[in-house]
Order: C-alpha cells, then sequence, then structure tokens
C-alpha cells in the first residue's frame, strides 16, 4: 500500500521544493523565449531561403496568434492548476521542437507535394512552429511556473522570488551561449533536437513535484502550517479582486504596459542582438556575449528590489523601471557611438531587473491570489503581444532608416507617457497607501 506523505510534518517546508523545481519549469521554456530564439534566427533562415523581414514577420505573426490565447490559459490554471498545465505545455514544447528541427524537411516537402515553390510556404510552416514554441514556452510554461511558486508564500515572496530571478536570468543570459555552441556541434536542427530531450526529463520532475497551492497539502503560504496547528500573527486578508474588477484599475494597466515595454524592446534586441550590434561596429561574438554584463546589473537590480518589494511601495518600483527604460532608450540611439552600449546595458539590466520583480510578486499583493491566473494570464498576453511585434519592428526600422536608431526614439516617447499617466497607479487594495 502507497504510504502518503504528510507533507505539514516535513523538516522543510515543501514551498521551497516548488520554488526551487518551478524555477527548472522556467529555465525549461528558455527555447520558447525570445532569446533562445534569437540564436537560431540566422542559421534557419538561411536554411528555409527567408529574408529577415520574412522571418521576422513569421515571428510576429505566430506570437501574436499566441497572445490571443493566453487568457484563456490563465483561466485554465485557475482551473486545473499548475501542474497539469505546466507539464501538458512542457510536452507540447517539446514536440514544437522536435518538429522545428525538421522545419526545412517539411518546407520542402510541402513545396513538391503542392508544387508550389513560393517563400510562403517556409513562411507559413515558420509561422505555424512560432504560435506554438510561443504559446507553450514563453506563455503557459512561463506563466504556471511562476504562478504556481508565488501561491506558496506572502510575506516572503519578494525574498523568495529574488532567489527565483538570479537564478533563472543567470540561466536566461547564459543560453545565447549555450545554444551558439550546440549549433556548432549539432547544426540548428542537432541543437533542437538536444533541448527537447532535456525538457522532456524536466516535465517528468514537473510532474512529480509540482504543486498547485500550499492549502491542498494542509499547509498555508510562507510555512505555517494549516489546521489546527496554524497559528501565529494574523495577517489582514487581502481583497480577492475578480478578473473584471481588476482590468478595471489604472493600476493593472499601468503595470502590463509597462512590462509589455520591456518585452517589446529586450525581444526586439535579443531577435536581431547579431545584427544590431555588428551593425553598430561590434563583432558577433561581442554581440552573443552582450546578455552577459545586462544579467549582472539585472542580478543586482533584481535582488535589491525583490527585497524591497516586501516592505516598499510597488509604484517606487515601477518609476525605477521607468528610469531603467530612459536610459536604454538613449543608449540604443547612441549605440553606434560607443558609449550606448553602457547605456544599454545599465537600462536593460534595470529593466529586467524589475520586470522579474513586478511580474512575481505585484499581481497577487495588488489582487490576491484566488484569480491570479486569469489576471495575469492578460497581463502575459499584453507581455506575447508586444514581443510579437518586436522583431517585426526592429525589422523595418533597418530596412527604412538602415539603423534601429528609431527605435530608441519611440521607446523615449512611450516612457514619457508611461510617467504621467501612472502617477495614479496605486496600489487597488484597500487600506493600502503608495
Amino acid at each position: 500500500m502507497k504510504r502518503k506523505i504528510d507533507y505539514a510534518n516535513l523538516p522543510f517546508f515543501y514551498g521551497y521544493v516548488v520554488a526551487f523545481i518551478g524555477t527548472i519549469g522556467i529555465w525549461a521554456s528558455v527555447p520558447g523565449q525570445t532569446i533562445g530564439v534569437s540564436t537560431f534566427t540566422d542559421p534557419v533562415k538561411d536554411a528555409l531561403g527567408l529574408t529577415r523581414d520574412q522571418f521576422s514577420a513569421a515571428y510576429m505573426v505566430g506570437t501574436f496568434v499566441s497572445s490571443l490565447l493566453l487568457g484563456k490559459a490563465g483561466r485554465w490554471f485557475d482551473r486545473w492548476g499548475a501542474r497539469i498545465v505546466a507539464v501538458a505545455s512542457a510536452l507540447m514544447l517539446v514536440s514544437t521542437l522536435i518538429l522545428s528541427s525538421f522545419s526545412d524537411v517539411l518546407s520542402a516537402g510541402l513545396m513538391t507535394l503542392t508544387g508550389f515553390c513560393h517563400w510562403i510556404v517556409p513562411f507559413s510552416v515558420m509561422m505555424v512552429l512560432f504560435f506554438m514554441l510561443r504559446f507553450s514556452g514563453q506563455g503557459v510554461l512561463t506563466m504556471s511556473s511562476r504562478n504556481m511558486i508565488m501561491k506558496w508564500f506572502d510575506r516572503y515572496r519578494g525574498r523568495v522570488n529574488a532567489f527565483v530571478s538570479i537564478s533563472i536570468s543567470l540561466g536566461f543570459s547564459s543560453s545565447p551561449i549555450l545554444f551558439d555552441w550546440l549549433i556548432r556541434k549539432w547544426e540548428w536542427s542537432g541543437a533542437w533536437r538536444a533541448l527537447a530531450m532535456v525538457i522532456l526529463v524536466i516535465a517528468v520532475f514537473m510532474w512529480i513535484f509540482y504543486r498547485d497551492n500550499p492549502e491542498e497539502l494542509g499547509l498555508v503560504p510562507d510555512g505555517k502550517r494549516g489546521g489546527k496547528r496554524g497559528g501565529g500573527q494574523k495577517k489582514r486578508a487581502l481583497k480577492q479582486f475578480l478578473p473584471k474588477e481588476a482590468f478595471a484599475t489604472r493600476a493593472f494597466w499601468s503595470y502590463a504596459l509597462m512590462l509589455a515595454f520591456n518585452s517589446f524592446f529586450i525581444t526586439g534586441l535579443s531577435f536581431h542582438m547579431v545584427d544590431i550590434f555588428t551593425s553598430a561596429g561590434f563583432d558577433r561574438q561581442d554581440a552573443v556575449a552582450v546578455f552577459l554584463p545586462i544579467s549582472v546589473v539585472n542580478l543586482c537590480v533584481s535582488l535589491l528590489f525583490n527585497f524591497l518589494s516586501d516592505i516598499m511601495a510597488l509604484k517606487k518600483l515601477l518609476y525605477v523601471m521607468l528610469i531603467g527604460g530612459f536610459v536604454w532608450s538613449i543608449g540604443l540611439i547612441g549605440l553606434s557611438g560607443g558609449w550606448g552600449l553602457w547605456a544599454v546595458v545599465a537600462g536593460a539590466g534595470i529593466c529586467g531587473g524589475l520586470f522579474a520583480v513586478l511580474n512575481s510578486v505585484a499581481w497577487p499583493k495588488m489582487f490576491g491570489r484566488q484569480h491570479l491566473g486569469a489576471i495575469s494570464g492578460r497581463a502575459m498576453s499584453m507581455i506575447v503581444f508586444a514581443s510579437a511585434l518586436a522583431p517585426f519592428f526592429f525589422s523595418l526600422s533597418k530596412t527604412f532608416f538602415n539603423t534601429y536608431t528609431s527605435m530608441g526614439w519611440l521607446a523615449m516617447g512611450f516612457i514619457t507617457f508611461m510617467f504621467f499617466s501612472s502617477l495614479k497607479a496605486g496600489n487597488p487594495q484597500p487600506e493600502e497607501k503608495e
């Protein structure tokens, strides 16, 4: 007879297991993130015979369609829980990577079968694959894993997210170097198949260890035991906002739009990173490695403000992120002058560090945990939608202006708008004053 685990009597809080394995789950989404796709951009588009604009447009359409379904995926999370939703998305990501590794074969086969030899065939193949890749990886797997971790903590949410964010930042920032090595060793198709096998193994561990919330195991957030053994100082209960109530607040839109801003520009920078930096006079190796210094700034900012988020007003964190966006904009405008590189590194690091904080702690802190999936799912759909537009807009900037500088000016305009529109974006929780 199988013995049931008494989670309340474990010598450690199971939430830390959830945080550890949830972080690995977010790591597994890297091949579906822009930073993971970007290393494959040049070899895959060349193998398929697509131009940069065509490849970027396929990425845009596939990502845009995936963004339309992420709100629904958030409701799946609320209904079915992290374990089922996250594992299902991981398996979808595995299947997509295997199919993507044969994208050139699929395109050639379709052209032979139909007798229609045109760029629209590989474009359509990549559009479908990008939809699957972005929906499963960047969207559902990331959202469900992050939300699960945040549901296990309340008072210590910021400090736990600090260590989670550090791990994610290190993993994401080092992925272009790892993926570039895999591509050089096994070419782009073999690299995608190798990543699929790794994620399949991770999916097994996710099924074993993922748990949706502490209450289903007789526990409460932060490690206090539930039931009769519960105790300690009683904390004021948060209002549990319905999704429609959350979406009616200025706070939701201010934070979601700023997170989408970060997604847009980091996606554009990542997707075209080689061309952006080589056009400004840097070599390919410098371009691939630029995310390492960004990650150092990201780590420091994330660590500091994750801890401060437990005691500091969220709106102050939002304005630090706005400052980072302004610095980033100036850096992109002056990148060809050399000095702009360090402004890009500093600004992107600040924005990325605050993104890791606000995208995790803001939603449960402002709107409660009960409808976290639906609320964060809407925000995630905006984030993914912004990332869908970025590669194509950056590509158009290069096509029409022969430079990416115009995107820096666009960013400065948006940051100015966000500064004034966020002045009254306080925490909507009753009795919260920011």
